[in-house]
Order: C-alpha cells, then sequence, then structure tokens
C-alpha cells in the first residue's frame, strides 16, 4: 500500500461523485459537457478552476449587470390593454400602480400584466378590488419589480381597467433568449 502522506510518491487519482458539481461544471463549461467521464481528483496540487460568475465571462454581479440603463423603456396605461414587450428573451419589469376612488359594486381587475401568446394568457401581476360603490374610497397604489421569460409569438401586455387607474411599467432586456446575459447599455 503507497502511504500518500510521504514525499515523491505517485499521483493518486479520486473519483468525485457529485451531482451538483457535476452540473455546475457542465452549465459553466459546456465544451466540457457530455464529455463521458466522471470528475476526479488526485492528491497533486493543481491550478484551480474559476467556477464563479467571472468564469462564465461575466464582468458584473448580477445585481449591478441588472441595472437600469438608457435602453430601459416605459410604457404607461391607462383605462386600456397595451403591448409592453414583445421580443424575446428575459425581462427585468418595474410597475407602478395607482387608482383613485375606483367604485363598483363587484369583485373587479383593476390592473393587470400579463403574457398573451396569442392563444391563452398567463397573467405575471394582478391588482383586483371589491368596491362598496361609494366613492369615499382611498387612493391605491403599488409598486412591484419582477423578471419575466417570453419566447417566440409572446408578448408582454399590461391592462388599466378604468379612466381613475393607471398602469406604468418600466422594462429592460437583462439576457438574450439562450440566457447570454446582456449589459447594461453603453458598458464596457
Amino acid at each position: 500500500m503507497v502511504d500518500s502522506s510521504q514525499p515523491n510518491q505517485p499521483i493518486q487519482n479520486y473519483e468525485v461523485v457529485n451531482p451538483t458539481l457535476e452540473q455546475q461544471v457542465a452549465q459553466l463549461l459546456p465544451s466540457v459537457s457530455g464529455y463521458g467521464g466522471n470528475l476526479r481528483s488526485t492528491n497533486t496540487i493543481i491550478p484551480i478552476v474559476d467556477l464563479t460568475t467571472a468564469a462564465e465571462g461575466s464582468t458584473l454581479p448580477l445585481d449591478l449587470n441588472n441595472a437600469w440603463d438608457f435602453a430601459t423603456g416605459f410604457v404607461h396605461t391607462n383605462n386600456a390593454t397595451n403591448d409592453v414587450i414583445s421580443n424575446t428573451g428575459f425581462w427585468k419589469v418595474g410597475l407602478l400602480y395607482r387608482d383613485e376612488n375606483v367604485t363598483n359594486n363587484s369583485v373587479t381587475i383593476l390592473g393587470r400584466v400579463f403574457i398573451d401568446d396569442g392563444a391563452s394568457e398567463a397573467t405575471v401581476w394582478q391588482m383586483s378590488g371589491v368596491n362598496s360603490g361609494s366613492a369615499n374610497e382611498t387612493q391605491t397604489s403599488s409598486t412591484e419589480e419582477f423578471f419575466v421569460f417570453l419566447n417566440a409569438g409572446q408578448t408582454l401586455k399590461a391592462f388599466s381597467s378604468s379612466a381613475k387607474s393607471s398602469l406604468n411599467l418600466w422594462y429592460r432586456q437583462v439576457a438574450s433568449r439562450d440566457g447570454t446575459t446582456t449589459q447594461p447599455l453603453n458598458f464596457s
């Protein structure tokens, strides 16, 4: 038996069985994914492979990469349904909903953000209310920030139900459809 603690011993390889680590290597190093072999470690000191976001080619931390910039778009919706985004990819969306004395006698959707593929809809955000019919109700407001993914043929839309309610959305693409991050405009 070889005592690996002694100097000048032959290199010994050890198989590493760790599905999480194997998946991370496959994601961060796509050129070696599916090479068929198992991960191995050795008793020899070797350079470290960086498996952080810097190894992916990102130069910014995620929160800075998703910063608002001059490519930020804006849509105001009031008593209508408007298209917001129709391009594919991952999008950061911020919204401000506000209404003032919206009255009716039933449950109603006051504001809504949804993905439409032409055949069906998927709600991403919604403001609903049950009103008494009285005009003595106070103002309502809500702010949100979220991410959406749009595939080909899908559109992000915004709906505001009355002239007394408005929905403001601002948006910025943060990654392409294939997941390649989109850095802030003019960042180098």
